[in-house]
C-alpha cells in the first residue's frame, strides 16, 4: 500500500512540476502578443499598408517599403537556400552512411546554431565588402544561410520516414535512382518538406540582425537588387529606439503584423505536420 500511495504522490507531484513549466512558458508568452496587441492595434491603419515612413517631425506614414522590401529579400532567400536545403537532404537520405554525410550534418547542426549576428557579419565580409556597399542581395544570401541548415535537417527527417518499399518498387521497375529520390521519395515526404519551408521562412521573417550587416535599410523605395532596401524588422529596429512618439506606435503596428505573419506561418507548419500524420 505504501508503495502504491507513494507513486501516486510522485506522479501527482510531477504532474504539478509539468503543469508550472507550461504556465512558466506560456504565461509571458501570452503576455507578451496582448500588449503587442494592444499597443499596435490602435496604429493600425490603410496609411500604414500603403504609404512609406514620413520624415522626421512629420506624423503619419507607415512601412508599406518595408513589407516589400522584407518580402522580395525573403523571397530571394527562398530561391537560394529551398534547392540547396532540400537537394541537399535528398543526397544525405539516399547517401546518409558515407563520411561526407556526416560531415555535413554536422555542420548543418552547427550552422543552425551560430548566432544570426554572427551569419549577418559573415555576409558582410564575403558580398558588402567586395561589393562596396549594402544591398537587398547580400541581406538575402544572409538569410539563406539561416534557411538552408534548418530546410535540410527537416527535410532529410521527412524523407526518412518514407516506407523503403515504395524506393524498391520504383527501382524495380527499371527507374534510375536520381528519379526515384525526385520523383517518388520526395513527393512522397512533400507535405513534411512544406512544414520545414514554412517554419525556416517564419525563423527568418523577423531577423534583424544580419539585416544590419547587409541590407540596412532604407527610409524610401528601392527596387535596385544592389543597394540598401527596406525591411520590416529593420524599420521596427529603427522606429523602436528613436525619440519620436509617432514612430514609437509605427513600431508597434510593424511587430503586431509581423507577429501575425510569423503566427499564421507557423500554424500553416501545424497543418501540414498534422495532414502528414494522417497520411
Amino acid at each position: 500500500m505504501k508503495s502504491v500511495a507513494l507513486r501516486k504522490t510522485t506522479s501527482m507531484a510531477m504532474t504539478g512540476l509539468m503543469l508550472a513549466a507550461a504556465l512558466a512558458v506560456l504565461v509571458p508568452l501570452i503576455f507578451i502578443f496582448v500588449h503587442i496587441v494592444k499597443m499596435g492595434l490602435s496604429s493600425i491603419s490603410i496609411d500604414f499598408f500603403t504609404q512609406i515612413p514620413k520624415p522626421t517631425g512629420e506624423t503619419g506614414g507607415g512601412m508599406a517599403n518595408g513589407m516589400a522590401g522584407s518580402a522580395v529579400m525573403i523571397g530571394m532567400a527562398s530561391v537560394i537556400g529551398l534547392p540547396v536545403g532540400i537537394f541537399g537532404a535528398v543526397y544525405l537520405a539516399e547517401f546518409g552512411g558515407s563520411r561526407i554525410s556526416t560531415t555535413i550534418r554536422f555542420a548543418a547542426d552547427v550552422l543552425a546554431g551560430i548566432p544570426s549576428i554572427i551569419t549577418g557579419m559573415v555576409a558582410y565580409t564575403l558580398l558588402v565588402v567586395p561589393m562596396k556597399g549594402f544591398s537587398a542581395l547580400a541581406g538575402a544570401v544572409a538569410l539563406a544561410m539561416i534557411m538552408i541548415p534548418i530546410i535540410l535537417r527537416t527535410t532529410e527527417e521527412q524523407l526518412k520516414m518514407v516506407p523503403g518499399t515504395l524506393r524498391e518498387a520504383s527501382l524495380a521497375l527499371g527507374v534510375p535512382l536520381w528519379r526515384t529520390s525526385i520523383k517518388v521519395t520526395l513527393r512522397s515526404a512533400m507535405t513534411g518538406v512544406m512544414t520545414g519551408v514554412l517554419l525556416a521562412i517564419a525563423r527568418v521573417a523577423g531577423e534583424t540582425a544580419p539585416l544590419l550587416f547587409t541590407a540596412l535599410g532604407n527610409q524610401f523605395w528601392s527596387n535596385k537588387l544592389t543597394s540598401p532596401m527596406a525591411a520590416m524588422p529593420l524599420q521596427i529596429f529603427n522606429f523602436a529606439i528613436s525619440p519620436y512618439e509617432d514612430w514609437h506606435r509605427l513600431a508597434w503596428a510593424g511587430a503586431l503584423v509581423l507577429v501575425t505573419i510569423m503566427f499564421a506561418l507557423s500554424l500553416s507548419a501545424r497543418y501540414f505536420g498534422r495532414s502528414r500524420q494522417k497520411n
